[in-house]
């Protein structure tokens, strides 16, 4: 996306607009769960399933490229710069402070401030994201996927496996078997 385009100005008002929101969702007391969902519903561009549940603070860049399956859990600190899009499936959860981060800029400097590079997030259900991870554009995580604490995710990560480090690596297959 051209930086100096029409479309990147209407982005840029839309940022405003839910950066607003977000501002006053994050001030809010916790048990106002009413007003939560009002702000919520202004940031992602209408009611969430009542079964996704979100912890402030939130952060987002749009909030319209986002969607939600059933028995979601965000934790706090958590931002989603969902310019290039983001699904999550049923069953996630979603640690404190983990990064979805759908867009970048091009590696040659005269070109860097003038476009940005999109691409979308999948999150497959039953998918749990470790605290403090970051999930970059143009990563699907499997089904049944863990992605460790700390780790910086830049390559698919296939269903049931657990993936770690900085770039992350798949470290082993999860036995989907009851471990009790």
């Amino acid at each position: 996306m051209y930086v100096q385009s029409p479309e990147f100005a209407t982005h840029m008002e839309r940022v405003a607009q839910v950066t607003d929101a977000t501002s006053r969702l994050n001030v809010l007391p916790f048990s106002d769960g009413e007003g939560r969902a009002e702000l919520l519903s202004v940031v992602f561009g209408g009611a969430l399933p009542e079964s996704v549940t979100i912890y402030p603070p939130f952060f987002t860049e749009c909030g319209l490229n986002t969607s939600f399956g059933e028995n979601v859990f965000v934790n706090q600190g958590c931002t989603f710069m969902d310019k290039g899009g983001i699904r999550i499936g049923n069953g996630v959860m979603i640690a404190p402070k983990v990064n979805l981060i759908t867009g970048g800029h091009p590696l040659p400097l005269a070109e860097r401030r003038e476009y940005l590079s999109l691409a979308p997030i999948v999150i497959e259900d039953d998918v749990w994201i470790g605290a403090g991870a970051t999930i970059t554009q143009g990563v699907t995580i499997g089904a049944g996927a863990v992605v460790a604490a700390g780790a910086v995710v830049t390559r698919d990560v296939p269903a049931r496996t657990l993936a770690a480090g900085a770039p992350a690596r798949a470290i082993k297959t999860i036995d989907s078997s009851p471990s009790h």
